[in-house]
């Protein structure tokens, strides 16, 4: 495979879907530094189901080259489908280290970027034993609050069945403790995120966390997270 054409190719592609209804809706409700194309997800899937099938017999190697060449464009929807391209190539998800993670994560810079990478590459890393609990917590420490909300939401996938997770009270509470008093508003819905999740395996854990962090916790995730408790609904 011809990485750097492939990774021109998925672009224009990608371009070619753009739709300015789309494209106004992305600037708004997640920003980025990033080139903001305008594609709707089904119309991003279409391609991304192509270019699977291409890389299905691909080795991890070129896989992984060929997701930085997309994320190397600098568009937010690439990024987004570079992600899931890699995520469903079981040798390379297999082959995942923390130096090609960071470099995948490289440039993320707002919430749909962050969670397709936390959701999709890290959290699973970390649920393979991939990389490490040292490796989360120093994302957790980040002065960039998108890296400390990738560790945040990296927990999800410990305790989301449909990706592998049977439940990790421990380790989700490690990276939640580390994220209260945190100011930054994408790392609180984050926090929400991942206590509710969480409440699916260890409702118990969840109340305690609440009533010992009551007074730090912002209101937006003490709603959510009672919601998600009293009715079992987000």
């Amino acid at each position: 495979m011809d990485v750097e054409a492939t990774a021109d190719e998925v672009v224009a592609r990608l371009r070619a879907f753009t739709n300015r209804e789309r494209h106004a809706a992305t600037e708004n409700y997640f920003p980025s530094a990033q080139e903001i194309l305008g594609v709707y997800a089904a119309d991003m899937r279409s391609v991304v189901r192509d270019i699977k099938k291409r890389t299905k017999h691909e080795d991890a190697k070129t896989v992984y080259r060929l997701a930085l060449a997309i994320i190397g464009r600098n568009t937010l929807e690439g990024r987004q489908a570079a992600y899931e391209i890699f995520d469903s190539h079981k040798p390379a998800m297999a082959a995942l280290n923390l130096k090609q993670l960071e470099a995948l994560g490289k440039g993320i810079d707002n919430w749909a970027s962050v969670d397709g990478f936390a959701c999709g590459l890290s959290g699973i890393a970390w649920q393979k034993g991939q990389i490490k609990d040292a490796d989360v917590k120093r994302w957790a420490r980040s002065k960039d609050p998108w890296w400390r909300r990738a560790a945040v939401v990296s927990t999800v996938p410990l305790n989301l069945k449909s990706r592998g997770g049977s439940g990790d009270t421990k380790r989700t509470m490690m990276i939640c403790e580390m994220a209260v008093g945190d100011e930054h508003v994408m790392v609180h819905k984050a926090l929400s995120w991942a206590l509710r999740q969480l409440v699916e395996h260890d409702a118990k854990a969840v109340r305690a966390f609440l009533k010992k962090h009551d007074a730090e916790l912002p209101a937006l995730v003490k709603r959510e997270v009672n919601r998600k408790l009293t009715t079992g609904k987000k």
